[in-house]
């Protein structure tokens, strides 16, 4: 796999070190423990995602807009999930999402799941973008490509998903060319069935391959019929020592 070369001068950079993205946790009734132990000094966290129940919910959950207020009161950025189901929701689905999440959890951004890869989409995808932004103010937005999508994508957010599938495929994947010309802080990457004896490795080549924000876990998502993010890996506190200050036992 080719090593990337630094950011050229002038990139577009989200001044983040190497940290944690979180794709989404279980409900916060369900995975009590995920949700506090983003809020422990010293946690490398960039962002959580809020999904509470396949986007905002038709009502505010209690129990998530408590989890949502811990992270905010402990400086944790909160996205809410828009699933973009690869360019086929409708604008105005996606926008009445948005302002929910905004009204009820007072979210910092978005990731937008299953976003579309292709250029031909380019112009829908900015004009959802454009109105997000405009929702938010001052906000940060996650394009969740899980490949490597037109270069163009690159212009409307503040970061893109990469990758996101199994250990099995990272470990002999390949970069696109065309990121070397933007900083490490601008990708993500999201790995499920990474053992604990090739944590270091796996770290390796998000460093390799140019992504600051990680997402890492030994869960496997059981030849589809599991969600393996929605609760932590078995190596937390490993995972946490290697890429930030550290927590305490």
């Amino acid at each position: 796999m080719p090593h990337l070369t630094s950011a050229t001068a002038g990139t577009a950079s989200t001044d983040l070190g190497p940290g944690l993205g979180i794709p989404g946790y279980a409900h916060p009734l369900l995975a009590p423990l995920e949700w506090n132990e983003l809020t422990r000094p010293g946690t490398p966290v960039h962002w959580a995602v809020l999904n509470v129940s396949g986007g905002p919910g038709v009502r505010p959950d209690p129990h998530c807009l408590e989890a949502a207020g811990r992270l905010h009161n402990a400086g944790v950025r909160v996205l809410g999930h828009l699933d973009v189901t690869y360019g086929a929701r409708a604008f105005g689905e996606l926008i009445t999402e948005a302002q929910r999440y905004l009204d009820w959890y007072r979210v910092d951004g978005f990731l937008l799941d299953r976003c579309p890869t292709e250029s031909a989409v380019l112009p829908e995808t900015r004009c959802t973008v454009t109105a997000l932004r405009t929702l938010l103010d001052h906000g940060h937005i996650v394009l969740g490509h899980g490949t490597h999508p037109h270069p163009g994508y690159a212009e409307l957010a503040d970061q893109l998903v990469t990758f996101s599938g199994s250990w099995g495929d990272y470990r002999w994947s390949q970069v696109a060319e065309w990121t070397a010309d933007l900083p490490p802080e601008r990708f993500c990457h999201f790995v499920h069935g990474v053992p604990r004896g090739h944590l270091e490795e796996a770290l390796r080549i998000a460093r390799w391959q140019g992504a600051s924000t990680i997402w890492f876990t030994d869960r496997t998502d059981l030849g589809g019929r599991a969600d393996p993010w929605e609760c932590l890996p078995g190596y937390w506190d490993e995972i946490v020592s290697r890429i930030g200050p550290g927590v305490s036992e």
